[in-house]
Order: structure tokens, then sequence, then C-alpha cells
């Protein structure tokens, strides 16, 4: 079954704590079409976050004009995703039942893996010891919340996407962590943006198509 067909679909998945929901986009109508899947994972769900957050849905049309099919989820507890939040525990293994499926219906294609806020977190986290896993981006990743440093065992290329003016992720903390990482690391610094990028949206799409072409 071509689950990535030509339209936006969204279905619920069975996870460890009841059904997820996911939301599946094909990329643009092009030649360049790549046999990548990206996956995003959103931010905080106890502050709103979910799966059509407005920086979720940016990475997700950077992704589709790169010709990269898209997955998005809900963590359980958002939307009609069931269960409980878990405080980054759980979240994490919703993601490891999200990317399990992506390599049954997708078994040759490589996987990107991105995350917002919370949502990036989670996915270094994964990314620390799924080695299917062919890119990762983190936007607004959160290092004054949670400990980056112990992911020391990503082996693929790391990109961070920070706000000048995040209001919650202080850039020079971002950066203490970027000069003492023992991996190496890229990053892309978006001037007068805030936490959730209000305003700089296009510019963020943007500047994530430059980065990862």
């Amino acid at each position: 079954m071509n689950f990535f067909s030509e339209k936006t679909q969204t279905f619920l998945l069975d996870g460890l704590s009841g059904k997820l929901e996911i939301m599946i986009t094909p990329p643009a109508p092009s030649d360049s079409k790549k046999s990548i899947v990206g996956v995003i994972c959103h931010p905080h769900p106890l502050y709103c976050g979910t799966m059509r957050n407005k920086v979720v849905t940016t990475v997700a049309k950077a992704f589709k004009q790169l010709g990269v099919k898209t997955v998005r989820f809900n963590f359980r507890g958002v939307g009609k995703s069931e269960g409980y939040y878990d405080d980054a525990m759980g979240e994490t293994d919703d993601l490891r039942v999200i990317l399990r499926w992506v390599k049954k219906v997708c078994p040759n294609d490589e996987i990107w893996l991105a995350g917002f806020s919370f949502g990036s977190y989670v996915a270094a986290k994964v990314a620390n010891t799924n080695h299917d896993i062919t890119r990762l981006i983190t936007i607004a990743p959160t290092v004054h919340h949670y400990n980056y440093y112990v992911f020391t065992n990503i082996s693929c290329p790391w990109l961070l996407v920070l706000g000048a003016e995040d209001e919650f992720v202080p850039l020079e903390q971002v950066k203490i962590f970027l000069e003492q990482s023992s991996i190496p690391l890229r990053y892309i610094v978006i001037e007068q943006a805030s936490h959730f990028f209000h305003g700089k949206l296009i510019e963020l799409r943007e500047a994530l198509v430059r980065a990862l072409v």
C-alpha cells in the first residue's frame, strides 16, 4: 500500500499506551522526489504543543519542498492520541513506535528526524540509540531544561536551528553546549527570532531548505 499518495492523510496507529494520531504528507510534485521520510516531533504537550504547531508545520513545508515524505504525530494525550503525558519517557516510546512504522512501510528510505523545543529533546534522545536516522534537526533545543550532553552516540549529521532572541532557551546557553559537545554539530541562527519564530516562519523554512538541500 502506498501511504504517501497525492494528499495529506490523518489516521491512528497502535501505540504502547493506546492509539497514536499520525499525519502523513507526500512530497511536492516534481522530478526531485527523494527516498527520504522526515519525521517531526512537536513541542511540549502540557503547553499546547501539537503536530499542527506552526513551527512543526513550517518544517513539514520545508521537507515537502525538498521532495521528502513527511510524518507528523501527536504524542500520547494530545489530540486523538490516547494516554497521558509522561515527562519525555512515554513520548520517547511514542516516537520509537512511529519510526518502526516508517521502517515497515518505507524500508528502503532514509529517515530524517526533526523536533521543535520539547520535541527536539525526544528526537535527540532517540537518535542517540537509533542509527537508522540519517539526519537530525533540532529547532530551539531545550538545553536549559534537559541534559543534551549525554547524547554522545548520535552518528548522523546534526543541525541545530536557533532563534537569536529566544525568550525560553538563551542563545548563549546553546552556544556553550555547541562548544562543549563531544560530537560535531552544525547550527543556524535566525536573527530577531523568538522561541516560536513569530514573524520568522518563512525565513525559518528558507533556512531549512538551504541547509538540507
